[in-house]
C-alpha cells in the first residue's frame, strides 16, 4: 500500500513537472546550445556599426530564440530562419552588416531560410559552403555587395524555392547549368549578375523550371535568345528580361503565358513590331517595354484591347502611326505613357473614357489638333503631361474649365512644358482647386499672368518659366499660394509691384528663381520679411543696382544666384557663410577677393572689378580644405603672382583665371588638384616654362594658356601623361623648338591651337592619330562642368539646370570667336604664324572631321594635296603665306562647306578650278601667286604654258640673271645709305648706342622669317 501511494506521488510529481514546464515555456522554445555557439561565432567575424545584433551576448540565461532576426521552431528549439537582412535598402540611418560569412553556419543543420540581403560583404564571394545547407528553401543575398563567381554547388540546395542572388557587386557565372537541379524554385533573381557567358543556354535551362513563378534577368549582359522550341515554364507570373541586348524581334513566346502578370522588357534592345494575336493573356496586368529606340511600327490592336491591363509603358521607342478609332477595352487603365515616340493623330475620343487613369503621358509626339472637353472626364488624374506635340491652343481654356466640373478635382499635376503653345492663360485656369503641380514651362505664352493663379491653395509647384508673360505681378497672383514650395519664373518679362511692407503668403517657399523679371533697383525686402526659409534663391539679370545687404550673407540658404545685375560695392567675407553656390558675376564689384568658407562648391565671381593680389584667398587656411570644384574669377582687375598655395584645393574640377594681369610662373602646386579637369589661364602676363607638375594632371580635358608669355619647348608629356586632353591651346606665346610627336597620342584632341609661336620643324605625320577629328559625329563624353549634376543632392533634379560649359576662343575667318554651347561639335587645327617647314603631310587629309585648318604664316613647301577634298566638312582652309608651289588640286571643287579660303602669297600656278562655290569666294584669297580666272580679273590665255614647280633658287627668291639691274641698283643704294647712316653714328656716339639696341630688337623679330 505504502508503495502504491508513493508511485502515486512520483507520477503525479512528473506529470506536475512536465506541466509546468509546458505551461511556463509555451510558445518560446528553448535554442540548442550548439547553435547558439555557432551564432555568437558567426557574429564574430561581423562588423554590425548600427549595433542592431546587440541582444546577440554570450549570457547562459540569454535564450538565443529571442535574438534578432532569429526564429526557432516552437516544437525543437532548432532555429530555422535567419532574417539578417537590412531593411534599410539605402543606408541612411542603418548602417549594414559587413566582414566575412563564418562557415559556423554549417552546425544550423535546420535551417531553412537565410536572408543576408542589402548588407556590405565588401567584395567577397559568395562562400561555397552554403551549398551544405541541404535545409534551405531561402537564400536571399541580393543586393549585398559579394563579388566573383557565383558557385556553382549551389545547384545542389534541391529543397530551394527562393533564390536571389541579384543586384551584388560585379557578380558572374561560367554556366547556368547548375539550375536545372532545382526542381522546386519558385522564384529566381538573378539582376545584375554577368550571365554573357550562359548566353545560350540560360533560357533553355530556366525553361525547365516547371514551377517557376518569377524570372528576373535584369541587367543581365545577355544578348541572345536562345530558340524555345516547347514552353515548359507555364508557372511563370513575373518575367523582366529588361536591360540587356538582345538586338533582335520579341520572342513571340513571350505573350504566350496564361498566368502572366507583369512582363518588363524595358530598354533590351528589341527591335521590330510588337508581336500579334498573343493567347492565353488574359491575367496581365503590367507591360513595360519602353526604352526599346528600334521597336517600331504602330501598336498591334490586341494591347488596346486587354480589358484587365493596368500599366502601359511603350515611352521611348520607334513606334508610330495614328492610334486606333475604333472600340478600345482597357478600362482599367491606371498608367499610360506613350511618350518619345512619333504618334501623328488626335487623342481619341475613347481615351476620355479611362475614368481609372491615374497619369497620362503623351510627351515628345506629332500629337495634334484640339483637345476634347471630354478630357474633364479624367477626374483621378494627378499627372498629365502633353509637352513638345502640336496641339491647337484654341480651346485651352475649356479644357481647364472642365476640370472644375470633377465631383472629386482628383487632377494634382498639370505640364503642359514646351509644347509651343501661344496666347494667354485663361483665367478659368483658378478653377482647378485641387491642382498641386502646374508646370506650363517652355513655351509662348503671353499677355499678363492671371490673378487667378493666387486662387490655387493646393499649389506647391509652378513653373511659368521661358514664356513671353509681360505686365505687372501684384500681390494679388499670391493671395492663397500658402502651400507654394517651389516658384520658378525666370526668363519672363514680368514686373513685380508690391506693397514696402508686403509679407507673402509663402509658409514652405523654398525654391525661388525670378531671373530676368524687373525687380530692380532696390534689393527686394519682402524675401528677409517672409515666414519662409529658402534654400535656393535666383534673381539673375533682375536690375538691382543696390549693394548686398547683410542679412543675405547671414541666411541659411545653399545656393544663390545674383549674376547680371548692377550690384556693387566691396564684398564682406565669406568664410562663415552656409552657402554651396555662389553666382555674383557680371556686376560692378570692387575690392579685393573675399575669403570664402569651405562649405562652397561653386564660386564665381567673373566680369566684375575686384583688383589687387590673391594671395590672401588662395593661401587662407584657416577653415581648412576647400571643397570648392568650381573657380572662375576670370575678367577681373587682379593683379600680381598666382600663389603657389594651390595644395588646399584639391576638389578643384573647374578653374578660370583668364582676362587678368597675372604676372610669373604658373606655380608648381596648381599641379597638384587630382581631379582638374579645365583650366584657363588665357590673356593674362604669365611667363616662364610649363611646370612639370602639370604632367600629374591626368583629368585635364580643356586647356587654354593663350595670350601670355610662356616660354621653352613644347613639352613631350602633354601627349604622354595628357591623354584625355580634348582642347589644347597655347596660341600667342612664346615657345619654340619642334613640334613633339608625343602630340599624337591625345586621341580625344578635337581643338589644337598652337599658332603664333617660334615652332619650328615639320607638321607630324602621326597628327593624323587624332582619332576625334576623323569624325565629325560630336563627341558624346565632351567636357563641361554641370552644376545641375552638383546640385542633385540639394534639390529636384529638374529645378536648376545651370551648366558651366567649356569654351574655347579661335581663330577663324580672320575673326576671334568664343565657342561654348556648340563647343562639342566643333574640330579644329591651327599652327599658323610659326616657322614650321617642310610640305603639307597627306595624313592630314584623312582627318576628315575639321572644319578649320589653319597653315598660314610659316614656311611650308611643296604642293597642295591632291586629297585635300577629303576634308569635306573643312569650313575654313588657310594656306597663305607659304611658299608652296604648282595647281589648286581640281578636288577643291567639291569641298561644297568651303566658306572662307586663303592661299594668298605662295607660288601657286595656273588656273582657279571652276565651281560655284570657288567663284563666289573674295578675290583676296588668292592674290600674291601666278593665278588666272575668276574670281580674280586676270584671264587665262588658252596658249599660256603652265610653269614647272619653281627651282630651288626660285623657291629662294634669287634668278641674277633676271633681275641684275634690280641687285646693281640695290647695291649701289645700300651703299650709299649705309656710309650715310654709319657716318653719322661715327660722329654721336650715344645715337649709335641707341641705334644698336634697336637693330637687336629686330633681329630678334625677324629670327623666324630668316630661318625660312
Amino acid at each position: 500500500m505504502r508503495t502504491f501511494f508513493l508511485l502515486r506521488l512520483l507520477a503525479i510529481a512528473a506529470i506536475s513537472t512536465s506541466i509546468g514546464s509546458c505551461n511556463g515555456n509555451l510558445g518560446v522554445p528553448t535554442c540548442r546550445e550548439s547553435e547558439k555557439q555557432a551564432l555568437l561565432i558567426f557574429r564574430q567575424d561581423l562588423t554590425d556599426p548600427s549595433d542592431r545584433l546587440s541582444s546577440w551576448v554570450a549570457d547562459e540565461n540569454s535564450n538565443c530564440c529571442h535574438w534578432v532576426g532569429v526564429v526557432c521552431d516552437n516544437s525543437t528549439g532548432h532555429i530555422h530562419e535567419l532574417h539578417l537582412d537590412n531593411p534599410d535598402v539605402y543606408w541612411a540611418s542603418l548602417r549594414p552588416l559587413r566582414g566575412k560569412i563564418n562557415p559556423s553556419l554549417l552546425n544550423l543543420t535546420h535551417l531553412t531560410y537565410l536572408n543576408l540581403s542589402n548588407n556590405n560583404f565588401e567584395g567577397t564571394q559568395i562562400p561555397s559552403f552554403f551549398c551544405s545547407l541541404k535545409s534551405l528553401t531561402h537564400l536571399d543575398l541580393s543586393y549585398a555587395m559579394f563579388e566573383g563567381l557565383i558557385p556553382r554547388q549551389l545547384g545542389n540546395l534541391s529543397s530551394l524555392s527562393h533564390l536571389s542572388l541579384g543586384r551584388g557587386y560585379d557578380l558572374e557565372v561560367e554556366n547556368l547549368h547548375w539550375i536545372s537541379g532545382l526542381s522546386q524554385l519558385e522564384h529566381l533573381d538573378m539582376s545584375d549578375v554577368n550571365i554573357s557567358k550562359a548566353s545560350d543556354h540560360w533560357l533553355l535551362v530556366t525553361n525547365m523550371l516547371p514551377s517557376l513563378v518569377e524570372l528576373h534577368m535584369s541587367s543581365c549582359q545577355l544578348n541572345h535568345i536562345p530558340s524555345l522550341p516547347i514552353v515548359n515554364f507555364t508557372s511563370l507570373a513575373i518575367l523582366d528580361l529588361s536591360w540587356n541586348s538582345f538586338s533582335s524581334f520579341i520572342p513571340g513566346w513571350v505573350f504566350s503565358f496564361k498566368n502572366l502578370v507583369s512582363l518588363h522588357l524595358e530598354s533590351s534592345g528589341f527591335q521590330g513590331p510588337i508581336p500579334s494575336s498573343p493567347n492565353n493573356i488574359t491575367s496581365l496586368r503590367e507591360i513595360d517595354l519602353s526604352g526599346n529606340l528600334d521597336l517600331n511600327d504602330s501598336i498591334p490592336e490586341w494591347l488596346f484591347n486587354h480589358k484587365e491591363l493596368t500599366h502601359l509603358d511603350l515611352g521611348y521607342n520607334a513606334l508610330a502611326g495614328p492610334l486606333p478609332d475604333g472600340t478600345v477595352n482597357m478600362t482599367g487603365l491606371k498608367v499610360l505613357n506613350l511618350e518619345w515616340n512619333t504618334f501623328n493623330s488626335t487623342i481619341p475620343e475613347w481615351l476620355y473614357s479611362f475614368y481609372s487613369l491615374e497619369s497620362l503621358s503623351l510627351s515628345h509626339n506629332n500629337f495634334q489638333g484640339e483637345i476634347s472637353n471630354s478630357l474633364g472626364n479624367l477626374c483621378k488624374l494627378m499627372v498629365l503631361d502633353l509637352s513638345f506635340n502640336q496641339f491647337t491652343v484654341g480651346r485651352l481654356s475649356k479644357i481647364l474649365e472642365t476640370f472644375s466640373v470633377c465631383g472629386s478635382n482628383r487632377i494634382e499635376t498639370l505640364s503642359l512644358r514646351s509644347c509651343n503653345l501661344s496666347g494667354p492663360i485663361p483665367v478659368s485656369l483658378g478653377n482647378l482647386s485641387c491642382l498641386e503641380r502646374l508646370d506650363i514651362s517652355h513655351n509662348q505664352f503671353n499677355g499678363t499672368l492671371p490673378e487667378s493663379i493666387g486662387q490655387l491653395k493646393m499649389l506647391t509647384y509652378l513653373d511659368i518659366s521661358y514664356n513671353s508673360f509681360q505686365g505687372v505681378v501684384s500681390e494679388a497672383h499670391f493671395t492663397h499660394l500658402t502651400e507654394l514650395s517651389i516658384f520658378l519664373g525666370n526668363e519672363n518679362s514680368l514686373r513685380l509691384n508690391t506693397s514696402r511692407d508686403w509679407i507673402p503668403p509663402f509658409q514652405k517657399l523654398e525654391y525661388l528663381c525670378l531671373d530676368f523679371w524687373h525687380l530692380g533697383p532696390e534689393f527686394p525686402t519682402w524675401i528677409q520679411k517672409s515666414p519662409f526659409r529658402l534654400r535656393d534663391l535666383s534673381l539673375s539679370g533682375t536690375g538691382l543696382s543696390d549693394t548686398i545687404p547683410n542679412w543675405v550673407w547671414n541666411s541659411s540658404t545653399r545656393y544663390l544666384n545674383l549674376s547680371h545685375n548692377q550690384l556693387h560695392g566691396e564684398l564682406p567675407s565669406l568664410a562663415a557663410t552656409t552657402y554651396w553656390v555662389i553666382d555674383l558675376s557680371s556686376n560692378q564689384f570692387n575690392g579685393s577677393l573675399p575669403l570664402v568658407s569651405s562649405n562652397v562648391s561653386i564660386l564665381d565671381l567673373s566680369n566684375s572689378s575686384f583688383s589687387g593680389s590673391v594671395s590672401h584667398f588662395f593661401c587662407d587656411t584657416r577653415d581648412g580644405p576647400k571643397q570648392l570644384q568650381l573657380l572662375h574669377l576670370g575678367n577681373n582687375h587682379l593683379v600680381g603672382r598666382i600663389p603657389d598655395c594651390w595644395m588646399n584645393w584639391k576638389n578643384l574640377k573647374y578653374v578660370n583665371l583668364e582676362r587678368n594681369s597675372f604676372t610669373g610662373n604658373i606655380p608648381s602646386s596648381m599641379g597638384h588638384l587630382p581631379l582638374l579637369g579645365s583650366l584657363y589661364l588665357r590673356n593674362n602676363q604669365l611667363s616662364g616654362e610649363l611646370p612639370s607638375s602639370m604632367q600629374n594632371l591626368s583629368e585635364l580635358e580643356v586647356v587654354d594658356l593663350g595670350l601670355n608669355k610662356l616660354e621653352g619647348s613644347l613639352p613631350p608629356w602633354i601627349g604622354n601623361s595628357l591623354s584625355s586632353l580634348m582642347v589644347l591651346s597655347l596660341r600667342s606665346n612664346k615657345f619654340q623648338g619642334d613640334i613633339p610627336h608625343e602630340l599624337c597620342n591625345l586621341e580625344y584632341l578635337q581643338i589644337l591651337d598652337i599658332a603664333n609661336n617660334n615652332l619650328s620643324g615639320t607638321i607630324p605625320i602621326c597628327f593624323n592619330s587624332f582619332s576625334s577629328m576623323k569624325t565629325s559625329s560630336k563627341s558624346d563624353s565632351f567636357p563641361y562642368f554641370d552644376m545641375h549634376n552638383l546640385l542633385t543632392v540639394m534639390k529636384p533634379g529638374e529645378l536648376w539646370s545651370g551648366t558651366y560649359e567649356d569654351n574655347a576662343v579661335l581663330v577663324t575667318k580672320g575673326k576671334e570667336m568664343r565657342y561654348s554651347k556648340i563647343l562639342p561639335f566643333v574640330k579644329s587645327m591651327d599652327i599658323s604664324a610659326n616657322v614650321i617647314s617642310g610640305e603639307i603631310p597627306e595624313e592630314l587629309t584623312s582627318l576628315i572631321g575639321l572644319q578649320t585648318l589653319n597653315l598660314s604664316n610659316n614656311c611650308l613647301t611643296g604642293r597642295i594635296p591632291s586629297k585635300i577634298a577629303n576634308l569635306s566638312q573643312l569650313e575654313t582652309l588657310d594656306l597663305s603665306m607659304n611658299k608652296l608651289y604648282g595647281e589648286i588640286p581640281a578636288s577643291v571643287t567639291s569641298m561644297t562647306f568651303l566658306s572662307h579660303l586663303n592661299l594668298s602669297y605662295n607660288n601657286l600656278t595656273g588656273r582657279i578650278p571652276e565651281s560655284t562655290q570657288l567663284q563666289s569666294l573674295d578675290q583676296s584669297g588668292f592674290v600674291g601667286n601666278e593665278l588666272c580666272g575668276p574670281p580674280l580679273i586676270k584671264n587665262c590665255s588658252a596658249s599660256k604654258v603652265i610653269p614647272l614647280p619653281p627651282t630651288v633658287e626660285q623657291e629662294r627668291g634669287y634668278d641674277f640673271l633676271e633681275d641684275k639691274w634690280f641687285y646693281l641698283s640695290l647695291g649701289l643704294g645700300f651703299a650709299v645709305g649705309f656710309w650715310t647712316i654709319l657716318g653719322s653714328l661715327l660722329v654721336n656716339l650715344p645715337w649709335s648706342f641707341a641705334f644698336s639696341r634697336y637693330l637687336n630688337s629686330i633681329v630678334l623679330k625677324l629670327y623666324a622669317v630668316i630661318n625660312c
